[in-house]
């Protein structure tokens, strides 16, 4: 362990603070913070090293059961870094910031997000959820109100009144999500982490993320499942 501390540095220390106070940050910005916390501190630094640095704060964070994991934005296939606690096996993260109606609405839009075909649930069929709670009912302004703070919490993302998990929630719930919805949720066939907006091959099944979709297909004269070699039917993104 004393071989360990040594390799953790007052940069690296920086590093956590400042993602801890984001939640989550873009790979360009982590990129951006790990250059600015070796130079305030002295410490060398090296543009392609910033995962090795990261491994070093995880093996500290290792006995608190926390870690920074990387994970893809489904929009746009960016990398992100969020600090995830591995205690947490359910969503009692959210439980200390919410109400338990609050988090039994968020567990029933995980439900409609999950078994849409797209990754999207409409802000009506939240709303309408919201008076059929078991724990107790809530009102529409109330639940709309709250869908809000659930997107600047980073939990959800919003487009065009449509709400998705957002890159965050990917990242922290990915093991959640997998072990609680056998039967919807799947792993992206190119990426394998967890596809909430994916395409789907019409002949065997597998999903990709759009991303995923665009990059594998870029190469390809005609559309092919990587998996059976069926035409895909989708429109490439």
């Amino acid at each position: 362990n004393i071989a360990m501390a040594a390799q953790m540095t007052d940069a690296h220390r920086r590093f956590l603070q400042v993602l801890m106070s984001h939640g989550i940050m873009e790979g360009s910005e982590a990129r951006k913070l790990h250059r600015r916390c070796c130079e305030i501190h002295k410490v060398y630094y090296a543009h392609d090293k910033l995962d090795d640095f990261i491994s070093t704060v995880n093996s500290h964070l290792q006995p608190l059961f926390m870690q920074i994991r990387k994970g893809m934005s489904e929009g746009d296939g960016r990398a992100h870094y969020a600090l995830v606690n591995l205690a947490e096996t359910e969503i009692t993260k959210m439980a200390s910031d919410y109400t338990e109606n609050e988090l039994e609405l968020f567990r029933k839009t995980m439900d409609l997000i999950i078994s849409s075909e797209n990754g999207f649930a409409s802000s009506t069929d939240i709303l309408n959820l919201a008076d059929q709670l078991k724990t107790k009912k809530m009102k529409k302004k109330e639940a709309e109100q709250l869908l809000k703070v659930f997107v600047e919490d980073k939990w959800l993302s919003e487009r065009n009144g449509e709400y998705t998990l957002h890159t965050r929630c990917i990242i922290e719930m990915e093991q959640y999500i997998l072990s609680n919805y056998q039967d919807m949720a799947r792993k992206c066939n190119i990426c394998h982490s967890l596809a909430i907006q994916s395409q789907v091959c019409e002949s065997c099944g597998i999903g990709m993320h759009l991303p995923c979709v665009r990059k594998y297909f870029r190469a390809q004269t005609e559309p092919r499942c990587p998996q059976c070699n069926d035409f895909w039917s989708c429109d490439i993104p």
